[in-house]
């Protein structure tokens, strides 16, 4: 009897191990893996669309989300930002510092096109989104984004265009070129999963004329064109209902204040500051500054500067208001400086002649983008709160079905956007089989231990009786 017991119990093991394999999953984690579109335009504000007329973007809210800003992490300048958005790490933590490679040693520095081929100075550790869903079976592709000409691990993203040298960020013609491209070859043809695509403006506009300006909200309305041109084209080639869409930017911008009562912000002409002091910086190239004071010259160094100017905060390294997120890394230097809204920080002279600016506090509103978000998975005309540019990376991961990596976000932030809302926990696929698997395996062994227990007394108990008759 023992013998028929555990017979049937392993037939019952083999029938839930075909069940578990043969059958396809239920419940949230078997929805279908809809492709994804992230798209960035730099430096557009979180209320650029408030003074214009944005017809496309309006729509995209009402078939989509929009949210009321998200908050960009410190550094806010274009690398290091775009960098988080890739990666859902605070910039202390991936590495990417400065829009500038620099060598303290040799004094080199390379401006932000060639910083882009520095490979080093991106795969530092932190994997990018397109590699993590290349490495899980994804095809993943960019375009102009920050960090696609870099390798990482070895490893690049699968198809890529890099913006070539001087590229004219501001021509309309070419943005719809690259969006044919991207829509019509890369997803409906190539059928990729992935791709980032980057667009330089309104930040160029920004910087030339300011924010506030008629050149500005006439960028935003070529830039919304540009929204109602891409969503046509998804349209076009049947991906409407496969295809996510989520859009956001780097950074905001502000008004740089110049001319009388600025009371602009040069280091050299701070008393007991000087550069002879100084062993390397990096100055002059917005509100925010780093230094490296010669051996022995921190103290003096630091002690000039803190508290000179009514408009610059000046910062020992290890001294960083913690919710930055701007101290750790090797590569920031000593002592880090920023400048108030609407100031910039100049070494010996004035040298920058820019309208507009950003690389302020993140916590400015000034700096803050926006976000819209469309697409299969998306609820519809959801406007939610703001919230940390982190946490579109795990977002960005769970759409597409992929284990991401070690970050500093969390998609309990961004659930409620999505139609699924029970749907962030769940595992892949094949992670569920396995998990199965394993329940369905356990419960069949502490069914035979049960049964054997049972079997084994029963039978040491019958023996004993038949032995009690004798």
């Amino acid at each position: 009897m023992l013998l028929s017991v555990c017979v049937s119990v392993c037939v019952l093991a083999l029938l839930m191990s075909s069940a578990v394999h043969g059958a396809p999953a239920k419940g949230p984690c078997a929805r279908p893996r809809n492709k994804l579109l992230f798209i960035s335009f730099d430096g557009f504000r979180w209320d650029y669309d408030r003074d214009v007329d944005t017809p496309h973007l309006d729509r995209m809210a009402e078939e989509g989300v929009r949210a009321a800003y998200v908050t960009p992490p410190y550094l806010t300048i274009t690398s290091p930002t775009h960098f988080t958005l890739l990666t859902g790490r605070y910039i202390e933590n991936h590495g990417v510092i400065h829009n500038m490679w620099f060598n303290i040693s040799t004094q080199e520095k390379k401006q932000y096109y060639m910083t882009q081929f520095v490979d080093d100075y991106w795969d530092n550790g932190t994997l990018p989104i397109w590699i993590t869903a290349q490495r899980q079976g994804l095809k993943a592709g960019s375009l102009h984004f920050p960090g696609t000409a870099a390798t990482y691990q070895k490893e690049e993203v699968g198809v890529k265009q890099v913006e070539p040298f001087l590229y004219d960020h501001s021509n309309e013609t070419d943005w719809r070129l690259n969006v044919d491209r991207v829509v019509g070859d890369w997803f409906a043809r190539r059928d990729l999963d992935l791709v980032t695509l980057y667009f330089g403006e309104p930040d160029k506009t920004g910087h030339k004329y300011g924010p506030d300006t008629p050149e500005r909200r006439a960028m935003v309305q070529t830039v919304d064109r540009t929204v109602g041109y891409i969503r046509h084209a998804i349209q076009s080639h049947g991906l409407t209902e496969r295809l996510n869409v989520i859009i956001t930017a780097d950074h905001g911008m502000t008004t740089v204040q110049r001319g009388a009562g600025a009371n602009e912000i040069i280091l050299s002409k701070i008393p007991g500051f000087s550069f002879r002091d100084i062993k390397f910086h990096l100055v002059d190239y917005g509100p925010s500054g780093m230094l490296l004071p010669r051996e022995g010259m921190l103290e003096k160094v630091y002690s000039a500067l803190k508290g000179a100017h009514p408009h610059l905060h000046v910062y020992k390294k290890e001294d960083m208001p913690e919710r930055l997120h701007y101290a750790k890394h090797p590569r920031i230097l000593p002592i880090i400086l920023w400048a108030d809204p609407g100031y910039v920080i100049n070494g010996l002279f004035p040298v920058q002649f820019n309208k507009g600016e950003h690389g302020f506090d993140n916590e400015v509103m000034d700096m803050k983008p926006f976000f819209r978000a469309v697409g299969p998975d998306f609820r519809r005309g959801l406007q939610v709160g703001g919230f940390e540019t982190v946490h579109i990376y795990p977002l960005m991961c769970h759409l597409l079905g992929i284990t991401p990596e070690v970050n500093d976000g969390s998609l309990h932030v961004t659930k409620h956007m999505l139609l699924n809302a029970d749907d962030q926990e769940c595992q892949t696929t094949d992670e569920s089989v396995h998990w199965n698997l394993m329940v369905g395996f356990a419960a069949v062994g502490g069914l035979l231990l049960v049964m054997f227990v049972v079997m084994t007394t029963w039978t040491t108990c019958k023996r004993r009786r038949m032995e009690s008759y004798r």
